[in-house]
């Protein structure tokens, strides 16, 4: 079983991650904003909606998790890293959007007494490992909550930008160059900084290791994400109740995990099915294992479907609108779309062929008599979310 630590480079990562995060958000808005004030309504109406479905999504679920928290806290004496503040104070940061910047907030406070300050020599290994633990458990919590908000709002953002870029064929504008560039980042961040954290906090379960096995995933990520995304433009570009069919594809997603029964709420039953639908949103972009649960057949059949549309919607395209082969943007997206696919596909293989952590990793017996860890909210959060 791995021991969880905490050191300076993931406090200057997560600080990063923070500045990051603030830029994004800050560049979505302000292209909303101009936008609007060209008087493309519809464009910065969709633009701005984007970021306020993220916020939203995101600030439900960082509330819940807090309540949890806050029950516990009251209830045990020794889980008190609740920064003492009631549920009403959290409520009140949560409705003006603010859940996110307030565990950014605890999340660097914490992990600078952690790693910056001096350890006491009389400290035990025992109350060390807990403290780094504490702060882990928040830096995954966090990570979930900017994927969620990655496939709410930057994936859809990505879609509406590359979209105006194709039907116009007009040079896009400087911001909105650096908002499809900061999307794209935020998004393969999000999902790195998710797939490391959670199988981090996760005991008797292996981590990624960094270097060859980090690139790779992130390739696989990043390249079929990418690929699916230009899909989704072209096809929107052939017609835009194209639209209808992306819905559908999030209604199977959501049927699906319903069909699973997933079972990351707890008691909090209309939050699991935001959750569900949460599930079939990021079903749309790219796969994971909603149930931790084996999964290569479901895999199989989403990346067969997967290939298909990638293959199809240049296809179509041209079939039945030949003039968009004029475009200057339409070769240079296929050839992403088709060279993503392919070097996407290639990269899950290898990954999860040779470089994947086991999950099978033995559990280590524990001794009669020992009192077992309490299980946590945050520890069952992890344990029932979608695994990557």
């Amino acid at each position: 079983m791995h021991n969880p630590r905490y050191n300076i480079l993931r406090w200057i990562l997560a600080l990063t991650g923070l500045v990051l995060y603030v830029v994004d958000i800050g560049s979505d808005v302000g292209l909303g904003l101009e936008y609007l004030r060209d008087g493309h309504y519809a464009w910065g109406g969709l633009t701005l909606a984007f970021v306020l479905t993220g916020l939203i999504g995101t600030q439900a679920f960082s509330y819940a998790w807090y309540s949890d928290e806050i029950q516990e806290a009251s209830l045990i004496s020794s889980m008190t890293d609740v920064s003492g503040m009631s549920k009403n104070a959290f409520f009140g940061l949560h409705l003006f959007g603010m859940g996110i910047f307030t565990r950014y907030y605890r999340l660097l406070k914490k992990g600078f007494r952690v790693v910056w300050t001096k350890t006491p020599f009389y400290a035990s290994e025992e109350k060390i490992t807990q403290q780094h633990k504490i702060v882990v458990d928040m830096a995954t919590d966090l990570s979930m909550l900017i994927m969620f908000e990655a496939f709410l709002e930057g994936a859809p953002q990505l879609i509406l930008q590359v979209y105006i870029m194709l039907q116009h064929d007009t040079e896009p504008s400087n911001l909105r160059c650096v908002t499809t560039a900061l999307s794209f980042c935020s998004i393969a961040w999000a999902l790195v900084d998710y797939q490391r954290w959670l199988r981090r906090s996760l005991p008797q379960v292996k981590e990624m290791p960094c270097g060859f096995p980090l690139v790779i995933y992130l390739l696989y990520k990043l390249c079929t994400i990418t690929a699916h995304i230009l899909s989704y433009c072209l096809l929107l570009t052939l017609s835009i109740y194209s639209v209808v069919a992306i819905a559908f594809v999030w209604l199977l997603g959501t049927i699906w995990a319903y069909v699973l029964k997933t079972d990351f709420c707890g008691e909090w039953t209309k939050l699991e099915r935001l959750y569900r639908a949460m599930v079939g949103v990021v079903l749309t972009f790219s796969f994971f294992n909603a149930k931790g649960k084996d999964t290569k057949l479901p895999m199989i059949f989403y990346y067969l479907l997967h290939f298909l549309l990638n293959t199809l919607a240049p296809i179509l395209l041209v079939v039945i609108k030949p003039e968009v082969l004029t475009s200057k943007y339409f070769l240079p997206v296929t050839w992403v779309i088709f060279g993503g696919t392919v070097l996407g596909l290639i990269c899950l293989c290898v990954y999860y062929a040779g470089l994947h952590p086991s999950k099978n990793q033995r559990a280590v017996d524990e001794p009669d008599g020992l009192e077992k860890p309490i299980q946590t909210a945050a520890m069952r959060r992890m344990r029932n979310f979608m695994q990557p």
